[in-house]
């Protein structure tokens, strides 16, 4: 799996665009619908995967959904299980802490986790936004620490990580 970051909006947040040949996954499209419409080209949108419900996460999901009539996933449809959605498989794990609808992606043949805002590099999505919660937060961030130390955690903002390297330097961890 190709995973490409589009970055949109005023707070840069990564549109993610999972990819497995000429077929694709859009998570969050935070902003600017026409440069995530660019960066899709002719490829196949199967759906567009929601890791929580912010507006600089999905400010192009409108846009998106009319364009290409995809389904949209996230914590309202969602429950904690495997996926397949045309080649890709994924895991749902329910991380609330940064909202309470925070959802994380677990993409385990590819060693990665679509997290949102849960975690970022060194760092942690803000508690202190309606329905955030520091309590739920230590929760969902021991939930995680159970996962191997290869996987590599896609953010909503900033770069990627390894979950290894958070587990050693992330003072929340």
């Amino acid at each position: 799996m190709k995973i490409n970051s589009v970055v949109v909006g005023p707070l840069e947040e990564n549109c993610y665009l999972l990819e497995q040949g000429e077929e694709l996954l859009i998570v969050d499209p935070g902003d600017e619908a026409n440069k995530i419409i660019d960066a899709i080209g002719k490829r196949k949108v199967h759906a567009i995967l929601i890791t929580h419900r912010h507006f600089d996460h999905v400010g192009a999901l409108e846009d998106l959904v009319s364009k290409y009539h995809v389904p949209v996933y996230d914590w309202a449809s969602l429950e904690e299980k495997q996926y397949q959605i045309g080649p890709f498989k994924f895991q749902v794990m329910f991380t609330p802490g940064h909202s309470s609808d925070s959802v994380t992606y677990y993409f385990e043949e590819e060693k990665v986790m679509m997290v949102g805002d849960f975690v970022f590099y060194r760092s942690i999505g803000r508690t202190d936004l309606e329905t955030g919660s520091m309590r739920e937060m230590q929760k969902s961030i021991e939930r995680l620490k159970q996962y191997p130390d290869d996987i590599t955690l896609y953010p909503g903002h900033g770069p990627r990580t390894l979950l290894g390297s958070e587990k050693r330097e992330n003072l929340y961890f």
